[in-house]
């Protein structure tokens, strides 16, 4: 699968399209195996439940290999939508912005974007209930060192933030709700270089208080040229103003990694439309309620407009009929039983949902099965293909000081890279690897440079001693 994910062979059907004796000598293989075949031994290894281990193993690794771009941790949820005839819990579904059935999976990137671990949420936990869960985990990985975690507003909650705080993390996130504009005499210009990245921004920096005084957080507002403020909280005070703005707003790493997977490693199709019991103890949204709070808005709604068609009619009868209240009556007449009978509906709602609580367990709100779908299968596609991210990742740092557009197209060469012909030739000691050039002479040597760096370590092929040799047939000019 990682081979496959590389390769950009998206789902497991695809390899019929695709030569069984060629994959297989990449893999050392006689030949490739079958749909069939995969799709077997990934049900072997996700009966063994042991895919949650094998993501803390990976992560663990990643650590020792990148602890320097640990300092920010950037946490966000990504919706898978269930499309069969279980009935499995629902979640927003930003792209379609509605609710539908799916899963919900958590991913935890470095500050450079590239993922560290993921997680599934059980029956589509919100960030605030699944936050400390990931965050326990991450911190029993890393150890003591120094953590900022950035999120979005789905993760808003002063009691939140103190929670995090009290247990050594730092948070960074976007300020939620209503709060008072900050005066336009309090922002000045920030200017200055991070990564690598002339930057400059507008703001003002200031102390917030939440829960009574007892967190007490730093507010950096930035202001636009449109005028438009947005407010971002933080437990940095060590930070410059012009840091603390710069890394939530990189958050749109995370972002793009999203997209970049949906459409190259096919991220939002399920694997598996098999299911498990769920707990039917859960707590979930009450359906009855949740009905009448429907009714409830629409009849406030109706009694609003009609309180406004009284004072209209009230309004324009003072001050323009000959006999004022005279016309103010007549008002008076047309509108009144409306209205009475607008808020006669209203109060009668109100006491239908006040002794229905807002939340049932699950087992009292769904009339048939209760299910969930299996985690198992999925989660280790997601790992797969989060390593083949990590490997490509890797690939163009590699050959980014040969590749002068690295970072608009260092991740289209190392693709055409791996798709491109190569000639192999096993000797005693080696496998060497010679590769066709490709579509261009700067990209060839690009490639050749790439080639040179990887000679420098160690490589062996899978499954035996013969060290692994790069190199390309015919060098660029």
């Amino acid at each position: 699968m990682h081979l496959m994910a590389l390769l950009r062979i998206k789902r497991p059907e695809a390899l019929k399209e695709h030569s069984p004796a060629d994959l297989g000598r990449v893999l050392g293989l006689d030949r490739a195996p079958e749909v069939k075949t995969l799709r077997r031994k990934l049900a072997r290894l996700a009966g063994a439940g042991r895919a949650a281990d094998f993501g803390e193993a990976l992560a663990e690794r990643r650590i020792a290999q990148r602890g320097e771009a640990l300092g920010f941790l950037y946490v966000d949820g990504h919706v898978r939508v269930y499309h069969g005839k279980h009935t499995i819990p629902k979640a927003h579904v930003a792209r379609r912005r509605l609710a539908a059935p799916a899963t919900t999976d958590y991913w935890v990137n470095d500050k450079h974007g590239d993922p560290l671990f993921v997680v599934t949420a059980e029956a589509n936990s919100g960030m605030v209930k699944v936050l400390p869960i990931l965050l326990s985990q991450v911190r029993a990985m890393i150890g003591n060192r120094r953590l900022t975690v950035v999120f979005d507003r789905g993760g808003y909650s002063p009691k939140l933030f103190l929670r995090l705080v009290e247990s050594g993390f730092d948070i960074l996130t976007y300020r939620k709700g209503r709060c008072p504009p900050v005066l336009r005499k309090r922002f000045r210009m920030h200017e200055g270089r991070l990564d690598g990245r002339a930057l400059s921004y507008v703001l003002a920096d200031q102390q917030v208080r939440f829960l009574k005084g007892k967190l007490r957080l730093r507010q950096v507002t930035r202001l636009t040229d449109s005028g438009h403020q947005t407010q971002v909280l933080t437990s940095r005070r060590d930070l410059k103003a012009l840091e603390v703005a710069f890394r939530m707003f990189e958050r749109w790493r995370q972002e793009n990694f999203f997209k970049y997977l949906r459409e190259e490693y096919a991220l939002d199709p399920l694997v598996e439309h098999d299911v498990v019991p769920d707990d039917p103890a859960r707590q979930v949204p009450n359906p009855q309620r949740k009905a009448l709070d429907a009714a409830l808005r629409s009849a406030r709604a109706e009694l609003t407009r009609l309180q406004a068609d009284y004072g209209r009619a009230a309004f324009s009868q003072l001050e323009g009929a000959p006999h004022p209240m005279r016309g103010l009556k007549n008002a008076q007449v047309a509108l009144g039983r409306s209205i009475r009978s607008a808020l006669k509906r209203v109060t009668g709602l109100e006491a239908k949902r006040a002794p229905l609580p807002a939340r049932i367990p699950v087992r009292q709100a769904v009339s048939g099965e209760i299910v969930r779908l299996a985690p198992e299968r999925q989660h280790l596609i997601s790992l797969l293909k989060m390593v083949s991210y990590q490997a490509e990742s890797d690939l163009v740092s590699l050959v980014e000081p040969h590749y002068r557009r690295a970072d608009q197209e260092g991740r289209t060469l190392i693709q055409s890279a791996l798709a491109s012909a190569a000639d192999l030739e096993v000797t005693d000691r080696q496998l060497r690897v010679r590769l066709h050039p490709l579509s261009s002479s700067h990209r060839s040597h690009a490639l050749a440079g790439l080639c040179d760096e990887l000679n420098r370590s160690p490589f062996l092929f899978s499954g035996s001693r013969l060290r692994l040799h790069f190199s390309i047939s015919t060098q660029p000019k």
